[in-house]
């Protein structure tokens, strides 16, 4: 049999191509997770939590907590939706127990 005849080489004696569409993943959705500034949480308070829950070397955390304090907001990091809202759980539990009136929240980015 020859290859032009053949109807698994597709009958014309040419070649197949065979094309795989490769499915679209779409990127899950970030957050930002922010730190808003007041006037009664301890700063070394914030530093403690930035160290603690987002995992900052003290310096990073320092810097942070200094931009809270002289820009009212401060970014902890960029998360999927459901790590940044464990993250802001996490912290705003914490600041309770502590007594603090700390909030966090996030952001779609």
């Amino acid at each position: 049999m020859s290859g032009s005849d053949d109807p698994d080489n597709g009958g014309d004696g040419g070649t197949i191509t065979v094309t795989k569409t490769k499915p679209r993943v779409k990127r899950p959705s970030l957050y930002r997770v922010l730190l808003l500034n007041d006037d009664y949480t301890p700063m070394e308070f914030v530093i403690h939590v930035v160290e603690r829950f987002f995992h900052k070397s003290r310096e990073d955390a320092t810097r942070i907590m200094l931009h809270v304090h002289h820009h009212g907001v401060g970014e902890c990091g960029v998360f999927t939706y459901e790590v940044a809202e464990t993250k802001v759980t996490q912290v705003m539990d914490f600041a309770r127990k502590h007594q603090h009136p700390l909030q966090c929240v996030m952001e779609k980015k």
